[in-house]
């Protein structure tokens, strides 16, 4: 892990948003290369206070997901730094956290909104945008109970916000909103998350789905995702602007 080495390092114009988050937090910088590039995350250095003992495949009702790179983020990351730029288009990151799908897809120069649900939430990744030279990104706070006009995406993405099932029905309702008409929606999470099945299923009448599982391996152990795609069946899935999951 990268420590920088004084608050110098940080850019001027996120330096006091990173003060503030310092004056809360334990933070360091978490470095990951994709497709050879590379960038660096700020996140806590110790997430324990937060989550004492929770298991967040068991009990998800108050697990604070944005305060770790989740595996399935890496791997939905990795996916759109190989996705065709238009720059035409738009892209959308729900339940973003640290924002590590959203600003590798960025820093490959996809135009990024990228959303949570609170504005502190959101501070980290405006700091990792800054540390990393991401342009195109724009921040925003974004409730999927009460969502707000954000306008239409190409592309919307989100890796482990499927859990907790009493969000599937608002999650579907955002999709119907923002996702543009001939849009497709890619999802990532772990295989382990049990709630996947039953998102899968309410989807089914509505989207094509593809799903594919992959293989990511860090320093301590494997892990399996899946990599999940939706298209509205109004569409042609594997059009020629389709990718191959």
């Amino acid at each position: 892990m990268q420590q920088f080495a004084d608050i110098a390092d940080i850019p001027p114009d996120v330096r006091p948003i990173y003060e503030r988050l310092r004056s809360k937090y334990s933070l360091e910088f978490d470095p990951l290369t994709v497709r050879g590039r590379r960038f660096n995350f700020l996140h806590l250095s110790d997430i324990e206070p937060l989550i004492g003992d929770k298991d967040v495949f068991a009990d998800t009702s108050d697990f604070p997901f944005w305060v770790k790179i989740w595996e399935a983020s890496i791997v939905l990351a990795d996916f759109m730094a190989r996705l065709p730029v238009n720059h035409a288009s738009r892209v959308l990151e729900l339940g973003a956290g640290l924002g590590v799908a959203g600003l590798v897809a960025a820093g490959f120069g996809h135009r990024v909104t990228i959303t949570d649900y609170e504005d502190e939430i959101l501070d980290f990744p405006r700091v990792s945008a800054a540390v990393n030279g991401c342009d195109g990104v724009l921040p925003v706070r974004l409730d999927w109970l009460a969502p707000c006009d954000l306008g239409l995406f190409d592309v919307i993405i989100g890796s482990e916000i499927l859990f907790n099932s009493r969000f599937f029905t608002p999650l579907l309702n955002v999709f119907e909103r923002y996702l543009a008409p001939d849009g497709v929606v890619y999802l990532a999470h772990d295989a382990r998350r049990k709630s996947l099945g039953g998102f899968l299923r309410l989807c089914d009448g509505s989207y094509d789905i593809a799903v594919k599982r992959r293989r990511f391996h860090s320093a301590e152990e494997s892990f399996e995702i899946i990599l999940s795609r939706f298209a509205p069946k109004k569409n042609n899935p594997f059009s020629s602007s389709s990718v191959s999951l």
